[in-house]
C-alpha cells in the first residue's frame, strides 16, 4: 500500500482484538482498538479510520447503535465528508434478522464468529478496494434521467441534489448504471459487486436495493430506476 491505512477494531474480547490486530499489521495496516461502544465513539471524535471492524455485542453501546450514530447522527456527519467509513460487522449472531438489521443501518459487510483471521483480513481488503476510487477513477460520469453518478468523486445526485450513499450502495448503483436495462440475479450482483461468496446470503442485495430506492426514487414503493424483474432479479432503467 502506498499510504498506510488505519483500521479500527472494536471488540470486548481482548484475545480477538490482539489476533485481528496482528494479522492486520502483518498486511501493513495501522490499527486502533476499542473494547466498548463508548470507547469507540470517543476515538471517532478525534480519529477517522479507513474502516471499522465492529462487534455487535458490546458493553455500554452495542454495534448497531454505534453504526446508527456514525451513519445518521449530526455529531458524526463530518466523518462522511469524504465518503462513509466502511463498516464490517463482527458477531456471533447468525440470525438473518440481525444481518439485515446491520445492512439496514449501513454496514458494508458481515462476518460471523468463529472466523478465520485470514478471511477477515481478506474481507477488509475487499471492502477497502471497493470503497476506494481506483476501480472507477478513469471512467466517465453517467446521467440517467434525473440521476447523476460521478465515479471519480463517488457522488450521486438526484435532481442536482447530492444524496449520501454508503460505499457498497454506490458500488451497486454504479455497477447497474454501467449495464442499463440488463437484468441481474441477486447471485450475480453478489459476485460482481461484493466480489466474493457472501455465505450465499442474497438478502444482502435485497436490503441494499431497498436502501437505494429510499434514497434515489421519487416513490420507493413504485420504483422507476431500480426495477424488480420477478423471478429473476433487478435491472436499472434509464428514464
Amino acid at each position: 500500500m502506498s499510504k498506510q491505512q488505519t483500521i479500527m477494531v472494536v471488540d470486548d474480547e481482548s484475545t480477538i482484538r490482539e489476533v485481528v490486530r496482528k494479522y492486520l499489521e502483518l498486511e501493513g495496516f495501522s490499527v486502533l482498538e476499542a473494547a466498548t461502544g463508548p470507547q469507540a465513539l470517543d476515538l471517532l471524535r478525534s480519529q477517522r479510520p479507513n474502516l471499522i471492524v465492529l462487534d455487535v455485542m458490546l458493553p455500554g453501546i452495542d454495534g448497531f447503535a454505534i453504526t446508527r450514530s456514525i451513519r445518521h447522527s449530526d455529531e458524526f456527519a463530518p466523518l462522511s465528508a469524504n465518503g462513509d467509513i466502511p463498516i464490517v460487522m463482527l458477531t456471533a449472531r447468525t440470525d438473518e434478522a440481525d444481518r439485515i438489521a446491520g445492512f439496514e443501518l449501513g454496514a458494508d459487510d458481515y462476518v460471523v464468529k468463529p472466523f478465520s483471521p485470514r478471511e477477515l483480513v481478506a474481507r477488509v481488503k475487499a471492502v477497502l478496494r471497493r470503497a476506494g476510487q481506483d476501480d472507477a477513477s478513469s471512467e466517465s460520469p453517467i446521467t440517467m434521467g434525473n440521476l447523476d453518478l460521478d465515479p471519480r468523486s463517488r457522488t450521486v445526485k438526484v435532481k442536482n441534489e447530492e444524496v449520501t450513499l454508503t460505499a457498497k450502495e454506490f458500488d451497486l448503483l454504479w455497477f447497474m448504471a454501467r449495464h442499463p436495462r440488463q437484468v441481474f440475479t441477486r447471485s450475480q450482483l453478489l459476485d460482481h459487486v461484493w466480489g466474493y461468496e457472501f455465505y450465499g446470503d442474497e438478502s444482502t442485495v435485497t436490503v441494499h436495493v431497498r436502501r437505494l430506492r429510499e434514497k434515489i426514487e421519487p416513490d420507493p414503493a413504485q420504483p422507476s430506476y431500480i426495477q424488480t424483474v420477478w423471478g429473476v432479479g433487478y435491472k436499472l432503467e434509464a428514464n
